[in-house]
C-alpha cells in the first residue's frame, strides 16, 4: 500500500443514523483495522481484510452519490496515518465531513473543517483503559462526544466524567446511547430526564430500520 492510499473496508449511502446529522443522507467511508476490541462492536468485520484504494478513487466513488454529508468510520479511521489526507482532502472538494473515532487515537491533526465525534469508553466497553483524555481539551463547538451506556453503572461513570471534564461547555453536544440489545433505551432516557443531564439522548436509527446489516 502506498503513501497516498487506504485500507477501505466499504463505501455506502445510507442514512446517518446517529450524532447531530441525524436521519440526513451520507455517504460512509468505513476504513479498515482497529486496535480496540469493544464487547459491544458491531462491526468486527471492519478489524481485516478490506482492499487498497487511492485517496482520488475514494474521493470519485464518494462523489458518484452525490451527497453533501460524509462521514469517515471504521474500525478505528485514525489508525491508518492517510486518513489524515483523506480527510482534509473531502473537505477541499466540498463535502461535510465527519469523523467517527474512538478516542484511543490523538485528533490534534485533525483537518478543522471536521466535525469529531469522539467516544469516551465506558467500564463495559472492556476498553476503558484505552480513553485518551488529553484529546478532550482539543473539542471544539462543532464536535461531539460520546458515550455507549451498557448498564447503571456505565451511566454513572459517563455522568461523573460529563461533570469533571465540564463536557457540555468543550463540545458541541454530549452523546448518550444504550448498547445495542444490552440496555432499553427507555430506561437510559428515565435516567437522563431524572437527573436532567445536558446530553443527547440517542438511539441508532439505522439499527431500526434495518437491524445489523452490513453497508446500512
Amino acid at each position: 500500500m502506498t503513501s497516498s492510499s487506504l485500507r477501505i473496508t466499504e463505501i455506502f449511502h445510507s442514512l446517518q443514523g446517529e450524532a447531530r446529522t441525524v436521519g440526513l443522507p451520507t455517504v460512509f467511508v468505513r476504513l479498515t483495522g482497529c486496535p480496540l476490541r469493544c464487547q459491544y462492536c458491531d462491526t468486527e468485520y471492519a478489524f481485516n481484510g478490506g482492499i487498497s484504494m487511492s485517496l482520488e478513487s475514494i474521493v470519485k466513488q464518494v462523489a458518484t452519490y452525490s451527497c453533501r454529508y460524509v462521514t469517515v468510520t471504521g474500525g478505528e479511521p485514525l489508525a491508518q496515518s492517510e486518513c489524515l489526507s483523506l480527510l482534509r482532502l473531502l473537505c477541499n472538494r466540498g463535502f461535510e465531513v465527519s469523523l467517527e473515532t474512538s478516542g484511543a487515537l490523538g485528533i490534534g491533526e485533525v483537518d478543522e473543517r471536521v466535525s469529531v465525534v469522539m467516544d469516551l469508553k465506558t467500564p463495559n466497553s472492556m476498553e476503558q483503559d484505552k480513553n485518551r483524555y488529553e484529546n478532550i481539551e482539543l473539542l471544539r463547538k462543532k464536535d461531539q462526544v460520546k458515550f455507549v451506556i451498557c448498564d447503571r453503572g456505565d451511566y454513572d461513570w459517563a455522568r461523573a466524567r460529563l461533570e469533571e471534564f465540564e463536557l457540555s461547555k468543550k463540545a458541541g453536544e454530549v452523546l448518550f446511547s444504550p448498547s445495542h440489545e444490552q440496555l432499553e433505551a427507555a430506561k437510559l432516557a428515565d435516567w437522563i430526564l431524572r437527573d436532567r443531564l445536558p446530553v443527547r439522548m440517542q438511539v441508532q436509527l439505522h439499527k431500526l430500520l434495518w437491524g445489523d446489516q452490513p453497508g446500512r
